[in-house]
């Protein structure tokens, strides 16, 4: 889960220092709609644009507004293209969805500042016979704001009148330069490889990488091999732990001279053309993500590094996404991994998914009282003041991109979980618009994803596997209440037999999004657990 504002970049900020006025005004009062026309300048991308062009619409001049716009942000107006030349507009006008205000036609009167965005989309054909446009990770994480490639322009400040003949027109003449790819250290290496698989999938080079954080020593013990430590998450070049940041605190501790267990720690990056992660699951609509990390990454890393490789020496851990993929991967691949230390994890059984039970509820924005619909809460403080509305946050992804193409959190879970529609796309488990819930699409997402549910049902098989390895904890005032599918699936592990639950589950009180063990204290119990069994004569990681 990765929902967070993204802060000001330095490209982004020096938008507001070229800003300059531009005032559009007129009174034909036969214009049929107010329109804003956006275009694209041959200086910035010499070739036919398909994908989407935006613009976001801010009061005032205090950040770029495509920085500003968000779930509960500033207005953001979308609309589809296909082949627009250099220099040629589309028209964004009342017909096409925005967030949060639904459509141009909501936008009062008034002086503004606005500014065009064009996301670039490339064209993949997939094994599977369909076609798609998405965006393609540049790797920056599919984050389309700054994603290497696509082109935006200055803000601009114009005067708004809905009843206009004459449209105001935007240009984004500017273009988001690459990315440099991290350099290496004495203890943090980062590699990156081509996947077959998945380039066979979608008809396009796709590639996977890791960020590898090395133990003190490392040179010196040139005869010592390692556990490694595989930290689930988000999209990021960043070292584990924390290790490279100059307010680290467990930079001091992985360097110090005190005898302790040595090991290897991981982050994959294995960014969709849906989202920054793959949430590492073999899906119709994602393709073999699960293979390729297993039979191409995870090869790679032991040939470049001294892995261990036996199950003991493979202890999985990660937050949020991180968390749903490290107990997703232990019940998946329960001969493969040691064990899972998981934090916050997303939703692990769908009957709370957030607070929508999927399989009974009839709309995931609203309770029907009768007299009156309840919304849906989305985002919550420990104190109970809510921060968003499910229909917030899914109507800004659709104004972001439709088709499952916003990038966003309720489009990975759709991509990742569930079946393909006919059209090659995601199929809905709701409608975007609505909220009214497809239970077919639920069923679907229940037979293959629903970790409770899969959990208990194979129980008498995976149950011997996995009982002592499933470590979750969670803050029982989770930001997105993921509280909630811990509990169910701590329910039906209180009642499991033939072998009794032999793992942990941990809550912490009044706690957000997203308590757990983190530092020193998560390396503890994951080392220590590792040294419980590990054979008696491995001891050499130890030093």
């Amino acid at each position: 889960m990765n929902r967070s504002h993204l802060p000001l970049t330095s490209l982004a900020a020096a938008c507001l220092l070229a800003a300059a006025p531009f005032h559009v005004s007129a009174t034909d009062a036969g214009a049929a709609t107010p329109r804003i026309e956006v275009s694209f300048a041959a200086g910035a991308h010499a070739q036919p644009v398909t994908g989407r062009v935006y613009v976001a619409v801010s009061r005032d001049d205090k950040a770029p507004p495509i920085e500003e716009a968000d779930i509960t942000g500033v207005p953001l107006f979308g609309h589809d293209v296909t082949g627009l030349e250099p220099g040629h507009f589309a028209t964004i006008d009342v017909n096409d969805y925005g967030a949060p205000l639904a459509s141009l036609r909501d936008l009062p009167a008034g002086d503004y500042w606005m500014q065009p965005f064009v996301n670039v989309y490339t064209e993949f054909r997939r094994a599977d016979g369909h076609t798609l446009w998405m965006h393609m990770d540049q790797w920056e994480g599919q984050d389309w704001k700054h994603s290497p490639g696509n082109l935006y322009g200055k803000p601009v400040k114009v005067h708004y009148d809905p009843a206009a003949a004459t449209p105001i027109r935007l240009v984004a003449d500017q273009v988001i330069g690459p990315i440099p790819f991290p350099k290496d250290s004495e203890y943090v290496r980062r590699f990156r490889i081509q996947s077959k698989l998945l380039t066979k999938f979608w008809g396009h080079p796709i590639y996977l990488g890791a960020t590898v954080l090395l133990p003190k020593g490392y040179g010196e013990h040139p005869n010592v091999r390692y556990p490694v430590v595989y930290d689930q998450g988000h999209f990021s070049t960043d070292a584990p732990f924390g290790f490279e940041r100059r307010d680290s605190k467990m930079r001091a501790f992985w360097l110090d001279d005190a005898k302790k267990p040595r090991v290897i720690v991981v982050t994959l990056q294995h960014p969709s053309p849906f989202y920054d992660d793959s949430y590492a699951v073999n899906s119709p609509n994602e393709g073999p993500f699960d293979d390729a990390i297993h039979q191409e990454l995870y090869p790679e890393i032991a040939r470049r590094f001294r892995t261990i490789e036996q199950p003991w020496a493979r202890m999985l851990t990660g937050g949020s996404t991180g968390g749903w993929i490290a107990v997703a991967q232990q019940l998946f691949h329960p001969r493969f991994y040691g064990g899972t230390y998981a934090m916050c994890p997303d939703p692990l059984d769908f009957r709370h998914h957030e607070v929508v039970n999927i399989y009974d509820d009839a709309n995931a924005y609203y309770v029907d009282k009768g007299w009156m619909k309840v919304e849906r809460v989305d985002t919550r403080q420990p104190d109970g003041n809510v921060d968003a509305m499910m229909k917030d946050e899914n109507h800004y992804e659709l104004a972001v991109g439709d088709h499952s193409r916003s990038g966003g959190q309720w489009d990975i879970w759709e991509a990742a979980w569930g079946p393909i529609g006919a059209d090659g796309y995601p199929q809905r488990l709701w409608n975007k618009r609505t909220g009214v819930i497809d239970h077919q699409v639920a069923e679907y997402w229940k037979q293959h994803f629903d970790l409770r549910y899969l959990l208990q049902t194979h129980w008498a098989t995976l149950g011997p596997l996995v009982t002592g390895k499933l470590h979750l904890y969670v803050g029982d005032a989770d930001t997105f209440n993921l509280n909630m599918g811990v509990r169910a699936m701590d329910a039906f592990l209180k009642t499991a037999t033939n072998p009794r639950f032999a793992g942990s589950i941990t809550y912490q009180p009044m706690a957000p999004h997203c308590w757990g063990p983190s530092g020193e204290a998560l390396y503890d119990l994951m080392t220590g657990y590792m040294r419980q069994h590990a054979p008696k004569t491995s001891t050499d990681w130890i030093y």
